[in-house]
C-alpha cells in the first residue's frame, strides 16, 4: 500500500502544479487539511477542504503568477510520504522571482491525500515519521 500512496501523493503534487482545480480536488479527501506553520509563512493557516484547497489556490495566484510546484524527492513512510517540495513563482506586480523549500508529511486515506503537515527542514518531517536522514 505504501508504494501506491507514494504514486498518489506524487500524481497530486502534479495536480497542483498544473494549477486544473478538478484534478487536484478529485486527488485529496473531502476532510483534507493542510497546515502551513508560522514559521514558513507571513501568513500561517489551516486549509480545510474542497474550500481550503480553493482558498489556498487563490491565495498565490491573486499575488503570484508563472507558480510551481515540484516534488524533488519523497520518501516512502508507510502510512504517509514525505515530499521534499519546491515552490516557485513569480510576482504579479513586480515580477520578482520567488522559491520556497519545504518538507511535508503527506498522508494518504481511501486513495485520496487527507492531510499534510508541513515542517520548515528535512531532519523535522522525517522524525516525525520515525525516519533518520
Amino acid at each position: 500500500m505504501s508504494r501506491e500512496n507514494v504514486d498518489i501523493v506524487r500524481r497530486t503534487v502534479e495536480a497542483f502544479n498544473s494549477g486544473e482545480l478538478s484534478q487536484i480536488l478529485a486527488l485529496t479527501h473531502p476532510a483534507f487539511v493542510a497546515e502551513i506553520p508560522p514559521d514558513l509563512s507571513a501568513e500561517p493557516d489551516v486549509y480545510r477542504g474542497d474550500d481550503g484547497i480553493r482558498r489556498y489556490l487563490s491565495s498565490f495566484q491573486d499575488v503570484m503568477e508563472d507558480i510551481g510546484f515540484e516534488a524533488e524527492r519523497l520518501w516512502d513512510a508507510g502510512e504517509s510520504t514525505v515530499v521534499a517540495l519546491r515552490l516557485t513563482a513569480r510576482g504579479r506586480e513586480t515580477a520578482i522571482a520567488v522559491e520556497q523549500r519545504t518538507v511535508g508529511v503527506w498522508t494518504v486515506q481511501d486513495g485520496r491525500v487527507i492531510r499534510i503537515q508541513t515542517y520548515a527542514t528535512r531532519a523535522e518531517a522525517l522524525a516525525a515519521v520515525g525516519l533518520e536522514e
